[in-house]
């Protein structure tokens, strides 16, 4: 593996359509369709020194989602460190193009709390992989238990949608469709409910953050949303995941900081809130541990209709 620390473009020769990953955390922090159009917002104020998780594009997390282990960094700390390059994974052909990142527990800093400490009794490996098309791209995240001790993860893909013409609070033109029927945990207020309607749109409040996750019903396993982010923009997101070959259960999240919160984040632009909307699918709920010897596997597709 190489060692690069500056940021790596990856061009699509045949259709036009490139992306930009940061080393650091494996961050792709921009994609744009073979028509011009980027997807990934990234705040003005992002800071990509190394320094600090880098503000928008899509961060990744992992062993845990936000910091339910306070010892832990937050998301985990595939987002603190560098990742290596995997030899010969550039490929640029007909349908795609793409690459692949990896990061060994072992060579990584900021894994400390609990078991995941200095002297962690794991050994695992992540690899990354990003593959961008015309009009899409695909990101999947393999975790190896490389050692002989079980473990319990969570595992998230932290997107940030780049929404047009500054439209996040414009329900009509920037909403979530296909969350019916999910157990929803604002994390804002506690609540704690159900979404009934099978059409409803998730939308962005008009006057506070909204920081919501939603969970699956019994029996629904991969996720599939469609999103709006602005006039006339449409994607599509499909995420699934595996534990040890078996399918496993994606949750999603919704969230904007909105004005006060946007206000307090020094990499994050004080009107910023306005442009973008977080669409995260993960493995948050239900997640079976990972054996010594065995492989998780999580990956989203999204697609620019």
């Amino acid at each position: 593996m190489s060692a690069a620390r500056d940021p790596i473009e990856i061009i699509h020769s045949k259709s036009g359509a490139k992306c930009t990953i940061y080393p650091y955390g494996a961050h792709l922090t921009s994609y744009v369709t073979s028509s011009g159009e980027e997807l990934l917002f990234l705040s003005r104020d992002a800071i990509l020194d190394g320094s600090r998780p880098i503000r928008g594009g899509i961060p990744l997390c992992f062993p845990q989602f936000g910091q339910p282990d306070r010892s832990m960094p937050q998301h985990g700390f595939l987002r603190n460190n560098y990742w290596g390059e995997v030899r010969g994974s550039r490929v640029d052909c007909d349908e795609h193009a793409g690459i692949s990142m990896e990061l060994s527990l072992v060579d990584a800093i900021n894994a400390r709390g609990g078991a995941w400490g200095d002297d962690t009794k794991y050994d695992v490996r992540c690899t990354y992989a990003v593959k961008i098309y015309a009009n899409r791209f695909e990101t999947s995240i393999v975790i190896d238990n490389l050692g002989e001790e079980e473990f319990r993860f969570q595992v998230l893909l932290h997107n940030y949608f780049l929404v047009r013409d500054g439209t996040a609070l414009n329900g009509e033109v920037c909403n979530v469709i296909g969350l019916g029927g999910y157990n929803v945990h604002d994390k804002v207020s506690g609540e704690r409910r159900v979404l009934d309607a099978e059409n409803f749109a998730v939308t962005v409040p008009k006057d506070r953050i909204i920081d919501r996750e939603y969970a699956p019903p019994s029996g629904v396993i991969d996720l599939d949303l469609s999103i709006s982010a602005g006039p006339s923009r449409n994607l599509s997101l499909k995420a699934s995941g595996t534990v040890d070959g078996i399918p496993v259960p994606v949750s999603g999240v919704v969230w904007n900081p909105h004005r006060d919160n946007a206000k307090a984040m020094i990499d994050f632009g004080d009107d910023q809130y306005l442009d973008m909307i977080c669409v995260e699918p993960g493995l948050l709920t239900d997640v079976p541990p990972l054996g010594g010897g065995k492989v998780a596997s999580f990956t989203q597709i999204v697609t620019c209709l």
